[in-house]
């Protein structure tokens, strides 16, 4: 009995090491000693299948081997609740992506312990063809959130500019998608602004869609303008703001001003919008008092040097005055006179 459980524990062992190196004639060898040999891989102590190994790996051929011996492999998750087509994505390995996916397409929706389906974690990695090939097999996995984010925001949040536009392009019949929120009311061009993605800006509004809501507010009431506003004044702040400029966007308090007019002096914020109201204004004054008292010290500074500088110039003015008075009064009038006490008539 201990013989036949060595020898099934080294069958195992010799699969597992074939899948780090890919090869599959060890792996026809095992299955030749133990027909029954990858159905008992669950019974095993390993967090993963050989089948994870390959595909994270990148092996093909191992994982076409495997596939066509034991489909359900596909279905396997590990430790951490990821299924082989969540490596595979992840680490963009788009043949094996083809090979999982024909064998059940639902697993496109499996979400691992962190909430995470295959095409989040190929956004993430801006994994373009992996992608693809998700997106086709199953076009329902771009409405999955994580963490109520949705794809899009993902793209942004890990700067992949080449994968938002994928997304776009795949969602082109899909408005609310372009224009979808987080949990904090933030859309991909808030996220976009938030950390100064010009490139990514600068697409976005160039999306009717998306110009179109070029001053919604998250949920503190903040267009994606203000959020501009309260980041470091740099190279990229000015030219995002340019951008802005050109595609008409506006700060909070001037659309509230501006609806305040037009409905006429009875309205009245609603109450969320006062107080978002209240909150900006006090957040405005804050960073207006900031840059007062830091121009203001600055001033005072240069100021303070330059009185510095003239008192200086002027000490110095009167030392040379005093030097040249006493250097030319020397000259012409010496000690004791021309003519010494000691001297005679006549003589030197």
């Amino acid at each position: 009995m201990d013989r036949r459980r060595d020898e099934e524990n080294n069958n195992v062992v010799a699969v597992y090491e074939a899948s780090l190196n890919g090869c599959v004639s060890t792996l026809n060898t095992s299955i030749q000693r133990d027909a029954m040999l990858l159905h008992k891989i669950s019974l095993t102590s390993f967090a993963e299948t050989p089948l994870h190994i390959a595909a994270l790996l990148g092996h093909v051929e191992f994982t076409g081997a495997l596939l066509s011996k034991k489909p359900n492999l596909a279905n396997e998750v590990d430790s951490l609740g990821r299924t082989p087509l969540h490596l595979a994505s992840a680490e963009g390995h788009t043949e094996i992506v083809k090979l999982l996916l024909p064998t059940n397409a639902e697993i496109c929706l499996v979400c691992d312990e962190d909430g995470r389906i295959p095409l989040h974690l190929a956004a993430m990695r801006g994994r373009m063809e992996a992608m693809k090939e998700l997106l086709f097999a199953k076009p329902d996995s771009i409405r999955v959130e994580l963490d109520g984010c949705k794809v899009f925001h993902l793209c942004v949040q890990y700067n992949h500019l080449d994968a938002l536009k994928l997304l776009v392009e795949s969602s082109i019949n899909e408005d609310d998608f372009l224009t979808s929120k987080d949990s904090d009311g933030n859309s991909i061009l808030h996220l976009a602004t938030m950390l100064k993605q010009t490139k990514t800006i600068k697409y976005l509004l160039s999306i009717s869609e998306i110009k179109r809501e070029v001053n919604a507010t998250n949920r503190m009431g903040y267009t994606a303008l203000d959020v501009l506003e309260f980041s470091p004044r740099d190279f990229k702040y000015l030219r995002i703001q340019d951008i802005f400029k050109e595609a008409g966007a506006r700060r909070c308090t001037n659309l509230m001003i501006s609806t305040s007019s037009s409905l006429g002096p009875t309205v009245r914020p609603g109450a969320e919008a006062q107080t978002a109201q209240n909150t900006f204004n006090e957040a405005v004054q804050a960073s207006q008092s900031s840059r007062f008292l830091r121009s203001w010290s600055w001033v005072e500074y240069l100021r303070h040097q330059g009185n510095w500088m003239e008192e200086r110039r002027g000490t110095l003015m009167v030392v040379a005055t005093v030097i040249a008075t006493m250097a030319f009064q020397a000259g012409i009038t010496p000690p004791g006179g021309v003519w010494q006490e000691n001297t005679t008539k006549g003589g030197f």
